[in-house]
């Protein structure tokens, strides 16, 4: 009941925030983004020029602006290496997801191709039974070929059944001979096969602990520069984190995209976006599918599994593998994929937001949609 609350109270919030960033006020005032914003009292660059303030602003009260948008340009600084860090530790992320993935894959194709190994094994220690069995057969007849012991025979009648029997007998030898042949050449190119997908599977591997190296590397340079900051400032930075993401948000729906944006979730969808929800307040992980924590890819594909259709994994493969739609079409259940390499993906749930797993120290919440860059939308259930 107390997450269906927080689900409501966010909606209700970006409903608010897309109400106060409609056309009608968005475009009152389309000056650059330069300009200062309006509810940012030292962060603007025009906070300290005072355009109506007199003469009595004092060389000290111009110092401390100065200082004030110094601090604050600082912590912008600050707050983009750290936003760069984790998106390259989400970059490294979905590479190790994707890894894991064919590494998973390999590990059954191996088990699969050492049962048929086993399997073959076995057909060609029956059939050389067969053989044998044929052999010692003739050589109980005195060792004389079948051919030879059919001559011999001076019952006319018994000559021609002798005659069939031999014709059908030296077809099944031939068929003996071929089948093991072939069963021969199967083992091999099972064990092959085999042994090709054991070094890609530890190619894999290599891959596996080179990314998730790199991806603690970066983590660790995020979280030890984001707590070499006093406790005010690292507020203060999360603040501007989300001034960036209300910024980024305004602008979109700024362009009038929820005029077009009015399609309904299909039954599927439905039970995607349920499940996504479902999962608000829980702790963003790399590498993490549920269901006590989710990266952002593990949160959208356990969403979908969830509604009966799975997708790829990664958000690079859902983007490169799902049907893509056009951002005024999309509808929720949805996933939007963001950044130029498609590093990270949100869901559509309707009303200008998505719901995510943002980056390490945050937990799986609802933003608007359009609070980071935009690649493109994909459908599962297209």
């Amino acid at each position: 009941m107390n997450r269906r609350r927080c689900v409501a109270a966010a909606i209700t919030l970006v409903c608010a925030v897309t109400v106060l960033t409609a056309p009608t006020a968005a475009y009152a005032d389309p000056r650059p983004s330069h300009s200062g914003s309006p509810d940012s009292g030292s962060g603007g660059s025009g906070s300290g020029s005072g355009s109506g303030g007199g003469s009595d602003s004092s060389s000290s009260g111009s110092s401390s602006s100065g200082s004030s948008s110094s601090g604050t340009d600082r912590l912008e600084a600050v707050r983009q290496k750290i936003d760069d860090l984790y998106r390259q530790a989400g970059s490294a992320t979905d590479a190790y997801n994707l890894a894991k993935e064919q590494s998973e894959k390999q590990s059954s194709e191996i088990v699969k191709l050492a049962q048929s190994i086993v399997k073959g094994q076995s057909k060609i220690t029956a059939l050389k039974k067969q053989a044998g069995a044929e052999a010692r057969a003739q050589y109980r007849d005195s060792g004389l070929p079948p051919a030879a012991q059919l001559m011999l025979s001076g019952d006319p009648d018994s000559f021609l059944d002798g005659a069939d029997r031999l014709r059908s007998g030296q077809q099944a030898q031939k068929n003996l001979l071929a089948e093991m042949d072939q069963t021969q050449k199967d083992l091999t190119a099972y064990t092959q096969d085999a042994s090709d997908q054991w070094q890609k599977l530890e190619s894999n591997r290599k891959k596996q602990a080179k990314k998730k190296k790199d991806i603690q590397q970066k983590i660790e340079a995020a979280k030890k520069l984001e707590s070499s900051l006093a406790k005010k400032e690292r507020e203060r930075l999360k603040k501007l984190e989300e001034e960036q993401e209300f910024k980024a948000q305004t602008a979109w729906l700024s362009s009038g995209i929820l005029k077009e944006i009015n399609n309904r979730a299909s039954a599927e969808g439905k039970k995607a976006v349920k499940f996504a929800t479902d999962q608000i307040g829980k702790p963003y992980v790399w590498g993490a599918a549920g269901p006590k924590s989710f990266d952002c890819s593990g949160l959208t594909s356990q969403a979908w599994a969830a509604a009966g259709d799975p997708i790829p994994r990664t958000s690079q493969e859902q983007w490169k593998q799902l049907p893509h739609v056009q951002v005024k079409d999309m509808r929720p259940g949805d996933l939007i994929i963001y950044f130029s390499d498609a590093t990270h993906v949100g869901m559509y749930i309707g009303d200008g937001a998505m719901v995510n797993a943002p980056r390490p120290g945050r937990n799986v919440t609802i933003g608007g949609a359009g609070s980071m860059p935009i690649l493109g939308v994909v459908r599962p259930d297209k």
